[in-house]
């Protein structure tokens, strides 16, 4: 049986807002900081064949990839405005960080 061969779109990934729950970081967190230090708004990543990006937080990418591939098969999100883009964040309860998710048609 022939394999069926699907050309996969890029995405690219940037960073667009960093937040701290800080009533949450008070009561409940421990050595916790106010926003995450592993990203600053405006990185960029790229992913190519569903493959996590160098550099990328695994945790954030667990939370996000499933967006990633919607995007990188071609699908769109009927409540986000634009076709080939989604927002989504990572389940950090302290201090997630947003990511814009876009198509780039080549």
């Amino acid at each position: 049986m022939p394999y069926l061969i699907i050309d996969m779109a890029v995405v690219k990934i940037t960073v667009v807002k960093k937040l701290a729950n800080f009533d949450l970081i008070d009561e409940y967190g421990k050595d916790v900081g106010a926003q995450c230090d592993l990203f600053n708004i405006g990185t960029e990543f790229i992913v190519k064949d569903l493959k996590m990006p160098e550099g990328f937080c695994s945790w954030a990418w667990a939370d996000i990839q499933r967006d990633v591939a919607v995007l990188n098969f071609g699908g769109n999100f009927p409540w986000i405005k634009k076709g080939g883009t989604g927002i989504a964040c990572c389940t950090d309860g302290f201090s997630p960080v947003v990511f814009k998710l876009e198509r780039i048609e080549g």
